[in-house]
């Protein structure tokens, strides 16, 4: 059971730091990226798909990404959907192809975008010691249970402490990458 509990454990600490990365790819750091395009939805004959589903993206040179629609008729619709997006971007459109051009991040920007990596890394560790607290308590549920012994709880209370600490490690980690990848010009 106690495996069991810290296998849980892992994968739901696995899956934050998993979202804390998705998160962080969102984050434009000054550089053209096509994956920087992954959360924005066109309207796709009535439903609602990822671009990449109804276009080709791709990175042209450092500073823009060009947008290629596999229908003419979706270039004025995936141009909508980037232009009102939460990005703050403007395309441009020439024929069939949209480009995006980045404009550069000014220093007061930057520090903006730190302020929002350093909260979203906060609130994955705060989802992480959550998820050890809820492995803590199911531990003292199997006490009361008389399932495991008190001994045995306090050893897995450690191993769960121990997964804790190396996945706060690896978010530090995501964390210093990333910020130094911002407020590099």
């Amino acid at each position: 059971m106690i495996d069991e509990i810290l296998k849980d454990a892992q994968q739901r600490m696995d899956k934050s730091i998993g979202v804390l990365q998705d998160n962080f790819s969102k984050i434009r750091t000054g550089r053209a990226s096509a994956n920087l395009l992954d959360h924005v939805e066109v309207d796709y004959y009535g439903a609602k798909v990822p671009i990449h589903q109804a276009a080709s993206v791709s990175v042209e040179d450092a500073r823009t990404i060009t947008v290629s629609p596999w229908e003419k008729s979706m270039v004025p619709v995936v141009e909508k959907a980037i232009m009102t997006s939460d990005l703050g971007l403007n395309p441009s459109t020439s024929g069939q192809v949209i480009r995006v051009m980045l404009p550069p991040l000014t220093e007061e920007r930057r520090r903006d975008l730190v302020k929002i990596l350093r909260q979203e890394a906060e609130d994955t560790r705060v989802a992480v010691r959550n998820i050890r607290r809820d492995a803590n308590q199911d531990f003292k549920e199997l006490v009361n249970d008389k399932d495991i012994t008190e001994d045995e709880a306090r050893g897995a209370e450690n191993r769960i402490q121990t997964l804790t600490d190396e996945h706060v490690g690896r978010i530090d980690s995501l964390l210093d990458n990333k910020e130094q990848e911002v407020m590099t010009v």
